[in-house]
């Protein structure tokens, strides 16, 4: 029997419909977390062969031992993986000190942690990218801004989605930016444009057996810093120039055996880097898409991602086939806000199209919101009308 471990299989608490499958697929879960096992959702305990509790997660020491442990006891370890960004980083070095073949290792983080090396592969790939400056000094910045122009955007160069990223409109702001002596940022030329999603599960010769994609209807970096409603969609099918320029990727990364969800900007309009309506780079990220996202592909397109993704892990391809489509609509409510409607107003109306109401943890409530209502819709016009009757204030 082959050996799983699943690093903090708890959060996001859907991730135990990963465990779930691995474990209808024949896999011996291992999972290994800082939440007490009494606390753990009687689904996961079941989806589980064994679970060992560390303090802390963030203690590189006590998850090492529990892995000796996980080896000692169980032998070869076939697979280690959390699908969870934060942890990529740790996954690999893991995966590298106790000779797991199956996933990327610590020699592979540069390109896909930071943003300033993905770019390279990006252009392998044959996709243009936005200008860029690591920052160091107010020069080197002043010099770069005379070339792009304001505004610019600022972020961490290993970041997770749009933590700490700001948009730079005057010198002021820049000298503001400096005096906090900020460490690892990048700048990039400002964008108008909308992000589109590749998400993909990939067998292991880097075939995506999986395929679908997301439109953001806001800024998320602007919801981050302003706190405002958070709203974006699965599409029911991807987009051709989405799904070619995914496909460029995943081969130009070398990517196998994995969940991955690349994010692409769409142009709002003509710019120095291209033509309205043309798909460029924004970053990789080589995990599922956060939070809920992997029940909105399900619902967008009547499967399951989870057993897709398990099928691939232990047989290498799965039977899985997408069917009916529809557009999943993610709605985020910002708690404070005075909303026209009640969250009972809107599930009297739209009993039949809502799927889901999450409560958004703390962790993720930056930039998802409070309250997401997520629903299915067959046309655009529909889904339209949901979002401007969920988020509408009085």
């Amino acid at each position: 029997m082959r050996n799983f471990i699943f690093v903090s299989p708890n959060f996001p608490a859907n991730y135990w419909k990963f465990c779930r499958e691995l474990k209808n697929n024949g896999f011996n879960v291992l999972g290994i977390g800082d939440c007490p096992y009494d606390n753990l959702s009687v689904e996961l305990k079941t989806s589980l062969n064994e679970y060992y509790k560390v303090n802390s997660l963030e203690n590189y020491d006590e998850v090492f031992k529990a892995v000796a442990f996980f080896t000692f006891k169980y032998g070869k370890i076939d697979y280690l993986e959390s699908n969870n960004e934060y942890w990529l980083e740790r996954d690999a070095l893991l995966r590298t000190e106790f000779n797991i073949s199956t996933g990327f290792k610590t020699k592979d983080m540069k390109k896909v942690k930071y943003k300033s090396q993905m770019k390279k592969f990006y252009k392998k790939a044959g996709i243009k990218v936005a200008r860029h400056y690591l920052v160091k000094t107010l020069a080197g910045c002043r010099k770069f801004i005379s070339e792009v122009g304001y505004p610019v955007i600022v972020k961490p160069d290993n970041g997770v989605g749009a933590e700490a990223t700001y948009k730079l409109k005057n010198e002021q702001e820049l000298i503001d930016f400096l005096n906090k002596n900020p460490k690892g940022y990048i700048m990039e030329e400002y964008l108008d444009a909308i992000v589109n999603s590749y998400d993909a599960i990939v067998d292991g010769n880097g075939n995506p057996v999986f395929e679908t994609g997301l439109v953001e209807m806001g800024d998320l970096m602007d919801i981050v810093n302003s706190q405002d409603n958070s709203c974006y969609y699965y599409l029911n099918n991807p987009l051709d120039d989405v799904r070619d320029a995914g496909r460029r990727t995943l081969k130009a990364f070398g990517v196998k055996n994995r969940f991955v969800h690349f994010e692409f900007f769409r142009l709002l309009k003509d710019q120095h880097i291209g033509k309205k309506g043309e798909v460029v780079a924004l970053e990789v990220n080589m995990r599922p898409a956060g939070g809920c996202s992997p029940d909105m592909m399900n619902y967008a397109n009547s499967t399951d991602v989870y057993k897709i993704w398990a099928d691939v892990m232990a047989f290498g391809k799965t039977d899985v086939e997408p069917q009916e489509k529809f557009y999943c609509t993610y709605a985020g409510r910002r708690n404070g806000k005075p909303f026209l409607y009640s969250e009972q107003d809107i599930l009297d109306k739209y009993k039949s199209n809502i799927k889901q109401i999450w409560h958004v943890p703390a962790a993720l409530s930056g930039c998802m919101g409070n309250l997401s209502f997520l629903a299915n819709f067959k046309t655009k016009e529909e889904m339209n009308a949901f979002f401007d009757d969920v988020l509408k204030e009085r």
